[in-house]
């Protein structure tokens, strides 16, 4: 299984958080593959500097090799699919994550429970 993680989802495994359940934990760690995209650190580092959350972005980006994940760059390809997508999530971020898991045929794992309504792959964390 090839697997993207949410935004919210990489901040969880990073930090061994227990919001991520044993069950998401073992799918994670048995993957095949384990994405995370260059839009969830854009993300990131947006919310740090508009003071929503506290974290090390140049960390983070670490984080993604030293957690044995892959970088997914936005593709121009990934970025124009987003205007196909129904108007189902109002975050531009989550609607990126959803066109790069359809265009790379991969596994969104995550917490939001809109994102699912895509015809997109997903594992929900409860």
């Amino acid at each position: 299984m090839r697997l993207l993680l949410d935004t919210h989802v990489y901040l969880w495994a990073v930090a061994n958080h227990p919001r991520l359940g044993l069950g998401i934990r073992a799918q994670i760690e048995q993957a095949d593959e384990v994405y995370v995209s260059s839009a969830s650190i854009w993300e990131i580092a947006i919310k740090v500097g508009l003071g929503k959350l506290v974290a090390d972005t140049g960390q983070l980006v670490e984080a993604i090799d030293g957690s044995g994940f892959k970088s997914l760059l936005v593709t121009p390809q990934q970025a124009a699919l987003v205007a196909g997508l129904p108007a189902l999530h109002n975050d531009p971020f989550d609607r990126l994550l959803v066109a790069q898991a359809l265009r790379e045929s991969l596994t969104i794992v995550t917490a939001d429970e809109i994102v699912p309504r895509y015809s997109v792959a997903a594992l929900r964390v409860s």
